[in-house]
This record gives structure tokens, C-alpha cells and sequence, in this order.
């Protein structure tokens, strides 16, 4: 056997067992996951801190959530995904982490009554839209940005069924909106009616309100 070909066996498999490894991970997150509807995914940055007014936001959501009947998913590290999980926790609602496996090691908050690991962040992030009815976007980095741009990609595109993708923080996301509607329409590059999938809500009753409409409890 050549160098080349012992190299293409031992990639073969690796590939291999990765590829039950991530079956692994979606089995444990769909039996897991599947007792807890309807739940609502909530994203932000983890660089928020106790006492700061998104975070106090947060928690808020995740409290009115839970005392509404919704169980509430994050992805079970700090800031904005800690304020969520207490909220729901506090109001002794079903608070759902889905920590992952990162080379800086995420710290799981304490507020979860139900707590996953993840390897793969793609497995991941269908567990937060599949079990979901809404998403709650907070202000956040590129880790919020993505959840946000794919939510919205499977709703235009009819993947996923629509549900209501609200944004909180009208400072914070006006930008972005804008630009939205002065360039990428302006453009052509979506229509008016995706300008439709996301909304723009501070009130966290009013947010609650919103979902309700949506959802048959």
C-alpha cells in the first residue's frame, strides 16, 4: 500500500465513524427534544452581562414564556442565552440548554432543566428549528447573525413551515433593516413579502402576545 493510499483509507474512515457520530447526536437530540412543545428558540450575544438592560430583557421573555406555557430553548452558554434559561427556570418552566463543543470551552449556565452537548453545530441548529414555533432574535454577534439569516433562508425558501422570526432591540437592528430595505430590495435581491418573515418587537408582552397568535397551546 502507498503513503497515498493508506492516507485515503484512513480519511475514508474516520469519515466513517463521524458519520455515526453525528447520527448519534440527532437521535439524543430528536428523543430528547420531542416532549417539549411548544418551545421558542432565543439567540443573543453571550458577551451581555447580569444587569444590563438585554439581559434584563432576556430574562424577562424567558419568565413571560414559561408562565405562558412555552418551553424555552437556548444554546446554554452566557449572556443572553443564561438570561433566557433563568427567566424560564424562575418561573419553574422546561429551560433548555444545547450547549457545543468549542475550542474555548462554553461554560453551561446553571438555569437549564435540560441540558444537550453538541459536537456538530449543524445537528444543533436543526434542533433549534425543528422544535421551535418562533425565534427571538437579541442583539448578538455572528453567531446571532447566523441563526437569524438561516431562520429567515428556510422560511423563504419553504423548507421549514413559517413561524415568527422577532427581533428585540429597535436601536440595535434598525441598521440592519434599512439596509435591508434601501439596498437588498432596492436591489432586487428579495421581494417585499420577505421583508414579511421578520418583525421588530421591544415589549416582551408584546412579543409574547405576537407568538400566541401563532401557536394553539
Amino acid at each position: 500500500m502507498t503513503d497515498k493510499q493508506y492516507v485515503i483509507n484512513e480519511i475514508t474512515i474516520q469519515d466513517s465513524w463521524r458519520m455515526f457520530r453525528i447520527m448519534a447526536e440527532f437521535v439524543d437530540g430528536f428523543e430528547a427534544l420531542s416532549k417539549y412543545h411548544p418551545a421558542v428558540s432565543i439567540f443573543g450575544s453571550t458577551r451581555v452581562k447580569p444587569g444590563e438592560e438585554v439581559y434584563q430583557k432576556a430574562e424577562q421573555i424567558g419568565k413571560l414564556l414559561a408562565e405562558s406555557g412555552f418551553a424555552v430553548i437556548t444554546g446554554g452558554g452566557p449572556g443572553v442565552m443564561e438570561a433566557a434559561n433563568k427567566g424560564a427556570f424562575s418561573a419553574g418552566g422546561k429551560s433548555i440548554g444545547l450547549n457545543i463543543e468549542l475550542p474555548l470551552e462554553q461554560r453551561p449556565n446553571p438555569y437549564t432543566n435540560v441540558s444537550l452537548n453538541f459536537r456538530y453545530f449543524f445537528v444543533r441548529k436543526v434542533m433549534f428549528v425543528k422544535y421551535a414555533v418562533a425565534y427571538i432574535i437579541l442583539p448578538g454577534g455572528f453567531g446571532t447573525l447566523d441563526e437569524l439569516l438561516e431562520s429567515i433562508t428556510l422560511i423563504q425558501t419553504h423548507k421549514i413551515r413559517p413561524f415568527p422570526v422577532i427581533l428585540v432591540g429597535s436601536e440595535f437592528w434598525r441598521g440592519f433593516l434599512d439596509w435591508m430595505k434601501e439596498v437588498v430590495l432596492k436591489e432586487e435581491k428579495i421581494s417585499f413579502a420577505d421583508l414579511d418573515i421578520l418583525q421588530l418587537i421591544d415589549r416582551p408582552e408584546d412579543i409574547i402576545k405576537t407568538i400566541k397568535k401563532t401557536v394553539i397551546l
